[in-house]
C-alpha cells in the first residue's frame, strides 16, 4: 500500500514538473492605471516604457522577461525612409502586431484596453484620442 502511494505521488510530481518545465517564461503583467487621454507622454510612461524603456530603445525593466525583445521605437522614421509611420503605429496600438517583423505578439493590444478605460458613456472618440496622442508622443522619440 505504501509502495503504491509512493509511486502515485512520484508520477504526479513528474507530470507537474514536466508541465512546469514546458512553460517558457513567466507571465508579464503591466498594471494599467487610467491616464488622461490628452497626455501621450504620460500614457507612454505608464504603458510603453516598462518594455520599450523611457527612451524608446527597447530597454525597459520588463524587457528581459520577454521572449522577443521590444522594438526600438526611436528608429521607426529611419526604417521608413525618414517618414514616421503613424498609420502603422496607430494600427498596432489599436489591433496588435500581426507579424514578428512589426512587433511581438506579446505586446498588448491597447485599443480594447483604452476603450474600457474611460467612463462607459465615453465615445469611441476618446479611445481614438488616446491612440492618436500616444502615437504622436512616440513620434517625438525618433532619432535625429
Amino acid at each position: 500500500m505504501l509502495k503504491r502511494l509512493f509511486f502515485t505521488a512520484l508520477a504526479a510530481a513528474v507530470v507537474v514538473g514536466m508541465g512546469y518545465a514546458q512553460q517558457s517564461t513567466a507571465q508579464v503583467t503591466i498594471p494599467v492605471k487610467r491616464t488622461p487621454a490628452y497626455s501621450g507622454k504620460q500614457m507612454y510612461t505608464n504603458y510603453c516604457a516598462p518594455c520599450h524603456g523611457v527612451n524608446g530603445r527597447g530597454s525597459g525593466p520588463v524587457a528581459v522577461a520577454l521572449k522577443v525583445a521590444p522594438s526600438d521605437l526611436t528608429v521607426l522614421s529611419k526604417d521608413h525612409n525618414g517618414k514616421f509611420p503613424s498609420a502603422h503605429i496607430i494600427s498596432v496600438l489599436q489591433f496588435g502586431a500581426e507579424t514578428p517583423a512589426h512587433g511581438s505578439a506579446e505586446m498588448p493590444v491597447w485599443g480594447p484596453i483604452f476603450g474600457q478605460m474611460d467612463h462607459p458613456d465615453a465615445t469611441h472618440d476618446v479611445q481614438v484620442l488616446r491612440i492618436s496622442n500616444l502615437s504622436r508622443y512616440v513620434e517625438t522619440l525618433q532619432a535625429k
